[in-house]
């Protein structure tokens, strides 16, 4: 990358130079850990502690595949005309007029960039993914997928694969996906417009352009795959910090996050739509060797290390010693196989956190446990269930005794099994599988909630509905299934064919309820009842998932009139004012 950097200056980039220094600056003050002299760049054969380790962030998207590192040009794109010192932030990054070759982005790969800030932005508010990032890693990453050789749907036309992750000069990643995406069946590479390595690609790809499919090859799905990840961690990317930590994570080098950054802060100034397949793809990469083009290839990267008139490993320059230094081994190449360290049986019910945690041990071939170590837990399966912050992958370092705690694991709404696996981050042991399940939201008890069961009349409609509350452990169950049925006693629970019942869409009587839930405080109230021109006493049976159990006794009957007294007739007044009896005739006298 130094010799890089020394080419481009004696090509009179002087000034863009100085410019990606204080920018490095920058990053250097705000990223932990993170110093200008050090790639911060780890192999299995290194003992150093990478930038993306030192900013808490697990090994990089792209598995630290080399990336293009030509610079920004000399003029940044001006600003478009609405844009002026007092106009809103909002502004920055509009289209403007044609300005700089390089402020232009193909079109198809930028619209897969905005709309996939638009997505984290209703998703991931408080994240404030800018398109402009996106932009700036599609460019380093691929040169906006080799100058938007893309088809209308966004699927590259050719594959854009990075050299394979053997361990020759690169981390070792042995396959993961059985050559799926990449066609290598014995090690990873970096596939697609941001470079996503397979086994990344597994936890975090995403579907952008909604056709069903997760495809790294697609730059929408790549594009909304990278900003969910550079969200992760409630990360906030409009504080310079996190942002630096986000672009760490997604390539643990130093140089990498600068010139990122250097990218990210050409294109807010301005850029614009061009047709696909005519943006510049850039010259030099990362892994350039002396003497070589630089260019790398749209389907296997640049050539390895060991190709004829590159350096030996260990050279320090050519024509120098041949020897290759002897690098003591790191904790994590000492790990043999991971194990159990008692994890207890992991359930949980939909929409709650499992109340136990995974717990895996690091061990030696001799069963020694091994500390410092990066574990990763990945969940795996036709589940929603995500750890904490709402991702399926997570990296923990074991402890002083060798022990990797897991985060809380916290249930979907999608029932059933499904697993979680370990491994050890940069080498291929042997891991452990937890099997986990997912059971309906449930209730243990229901109880009446009206003061006296609702009564009716023949022919006529409840006064009052049925209203339950559903509870689990003494809890307000919320989200239950239930359903309602009238029975026709106490040890038939077949559907009673008389007496009330409820109404359809259609106004139609039907006396079984199903798919009813409980609401947020575990309450359901059922629809109205009516009763039918028979008398008597019936039973309304309420289940619900979990076992619980309410029988409600329903009474019609017909109102007694003897049950209010009958009104008295008003006594007619007397003449004399007072109240007198009626008296029967006298009989008449005869004459």
């Amino acid at each position: 990358m130094a010799a890089q950097f020394g080419r481009r200056l004696r090509k009179g980039a002087a000034t863009t130079a100085a410019a990606a220094l204080a920018v490095a600056a920058l990053s250097a003050s705000q990223a932990p850990g993170a110093t200008g002299g050090d790639t911060g760049r780890q192999t299995n054969a290194g003992a150093s502690t990478s930038a993306s380790e030192e900013a808490g962030t697990t090994d990089g998207a792209t598995g630290d595949s080399p990336y293009y590192t030509d610079l920004p040009p000399l003029n940044s794109p001006n600003p478009s005309p609405s844009s002026s010192p007092t106009a809103p932030s909002s502004s920055i990054g509009t289209a403007v007029s044609r300005g700089a070759a390089e402020a232009g982005i193909p079109a198809t790969v930028l619209d897969a960039y905005k709309r996939a800030e638009a997505e984290l932005r209703d998703s991931k508010p408080g994240c404030n993914l800018p398109w402009q990032l996106l932009a700036a890693i599609g460019k380093v990453e691929s040169g906006q997928a080799r100058g938007g050789d893309v088809d209308a749907e966004g699927t590259t036309l050719h594959r854009i694969l990075g050299p394979q992750l053997d361990g020759n000069g690169f981390a070792l990643i042995k396959d993961t996906d059985g050559g799926q995406y990449d066609g290598n069946s014995q090690y990873d590479q970096a596939v697609g417009p941001m470079q996503f390595i397979p086994s990344t690609w597994a936890w975090a790809g995403r579907d952008g352009n909604g056709d069903g499919v997760k495809d790294p090859n697609n730059v929408y799905d790549a594009a909304l795959a990278a900003g969910h990840y550079l969200c992760r961690y409630n990360w906030d990317l409009s504080v310079q910090a996190d942002m630096n930590r986000a672009i760490l994570s997604y390539n643990g080098s130093q140089e990498y996050l600068n010139l990122v950054l250097s990218w990210y802060e050409f294109y807010r100034k301005g850029t614009h739509s061009i047709p696909n397949g005519t943006g510049s793809v850039p010259g030099h990469r990362s892994d350039d060797k002396p003497g070589g083009s630089g260019s790398g290839s749209s389907s296997g990267g640049s050539p390895k290390p060991g190709a004829p008139g590159s350096p030996k490993p260990g050279n320090p320059k050519p024509g120098g010693p041949t020897t290759t230094p002897t690098v003591p081994p790191t904790a994590t190449d000492t790990v043999d196989h991971l194990e159990d360290a008692g994890t207890a049986k992991l359930t949980a019910r939909a929409g709650d956190a499992f109340d136990k945690r995974i717990s895996t041990r690091a061990e030696t071939k001799a069963g020694r446990t091994v500390a410092k170590v990066r574990v990763r837990f990945t969940v795996v399966g036709d589940t929603d269930t995500t750890f904490a912050g709402g991702e399926k992958v997570a990296t923990v370092t074991t402890d002083s005794k060798g022990i990797a705690l897991a985060p809380a694991l916290r249930a979907g709404e999608k029932t059933g099994d499904f697993t979680v696996r370990s491994s050890v981050v940069g080498r291929t042991v042997k891991g452990v599988d937890y099997a986990a399940t997912v059971t309906a939201r449930a209730a243990d008890t229901l109880a009446l909630v009206n003061a006296t069961a609702p009564t009716g009349a023949p022919g006529a409609e409840f006064a009052d509905q049925v209203q339950v509350k559903a509870t689990y452990q003494g809890a307000a169950a919320d989200g239950v299934a239930a359903t309602a049925t009238l029975v026709k006693s106490a040890d038939d629970s077949g559907e009673n064919d008389k007496g009330p019942y409820f109404k359809d869409a259609n106004g139609n009587p039907v006396r079984t309820l199903s798919a009813l839930a409980t609401d947020a405080n575990g309450l359901l109230t059922l629809p109205k009842l009516y009763a039918d021109d028979i008398s008597g006493t019936f039973l309304l049976r309420i289940t619900t998932t979990g076992g619980a159990t309410l029988t409600v006794e329903l009474t019609v009957a017909v109102a007694d009139p003897s049950s209010s007294p009958s009104p008295s007739p008003s006594p007619s007044p007397s003449p004399s004012g007072s109240a007198s009896a009626s008296a029967s005739p006298s009989a008449s006298a005869t004459p």
